[in-house]
């Protein structure tokens, strides 16, 4: 696939990949990115809670996926920048013969792409520059590593509040997992409608953000795996999707929330 022409990176306005990997307490951002994350805490201080929890939720998924579901392929859309435990940095911990496509079109996720790519020997991982808009360009790209007649967990997390109209969000995903054989997985959570300082956080980031990000309802976001056979316990907050220490009790809830689900 030719590689398209390099966009510069945009450093005058605030990036949500880049924001979130500031709240993470990643490096690769700029003063544009913290200056608006730390205004966007001062409106809604769980904001780094929250995005801890998604990514917690991202290593337990990939975890069982690769475990007991016994998932090698895994086409991870939206990845954001690196972190620490990517994907197929998960998946090949358990099974070492997994394989991983990532997809974005950030500048500067794809800049540090090699980052992504240092897969174990006996699996394979592959970077992606596609937009999430275009479904069936990302299913002809991942092709090249992934093998469609076999099962592959479809990622999409927080990602898909980026596409504004609900009904096109609903159709993106419709149609990659139409691609997608029996026994695949879908795995997804976006941010949610679910605290009033939340929305007034998000109010005021749309307005200077680069790309604007919709909160939608936990009833919302169920429907995205509309078909699917979930599994336990359903659509939940991302910090009590299968939390792996219960001794003091659930975690307390954050306002991303997600699930797990297979095609039948």
């Amino acid at each position: 696939m030719p590689e398209k022409p390099q966009v510069p990176i945009d450093t005058a306005v605030p990036q949500s990949a880049r924001i979130w990997n500031y709240w993470l307490g990643g490096k690769d951002n700029y003063e544009v990115d913290r200056v608006a994350g730390d205004q966007f805490r001062a409106t809604f201080p769980g904001i780094v809670d929250g995005a801890r929890a998604a990514r917690y939720f991202l290593a337990r998924a990939v975890r069982h996926l690769a475990g007991e579901a016994g998932v090698r392929q895994f086409l991870d859309i939206g990845t954001g920048l690196p972190n620490v435990d990517n994907t197929h940095e998960i998946a090949q911990r358990v099974a070492p013969d997994s394989r991983i496509v990532y997809v974005d079109n950030d500048p500067l996720v794809l800049a540090h792409a090699r980052a992504l790519l240092t897969s174990a020997p006996e699996g394979a991982a592959d970077y992606v520059d596609a937009d999430l808009f275009e479904p069936a360009a990302i299913v002809r790209a991942a092709s090249e590593t992934l093998d469609f007649d076999r099962p592959v967990a479809l990622m999409l997390m927080g990602v898909l509040g980026h596409v504004e109209d609900f009904g096109r969000a609903k159709s993106i995903v419709r149609s990659l997992l139409e691609v997608l054989p029996p026994g695949s997985y879908l795995v997804q959570y976006d941010s949610t409608d679910t605290s009033e300082r939340y929305v007034a956080a998000i109010r005021s980031y749309n307005e200077a953000a680069a790309v604007p990000y919709i909160l939608r309802s936990p009833a919302q976001i169920r429907e995205f795996f509309d078909g699917l056979d979930l599994l336990e316990p359903g659509v939940v907050s991302c910090s009590r999707w299968r939390p792996d220490a219960l001794a003091f009790g659930l975690p307390e809830e954050v306002h991303q929330y997600g699930g797990v689900a297979m095609k039948l």
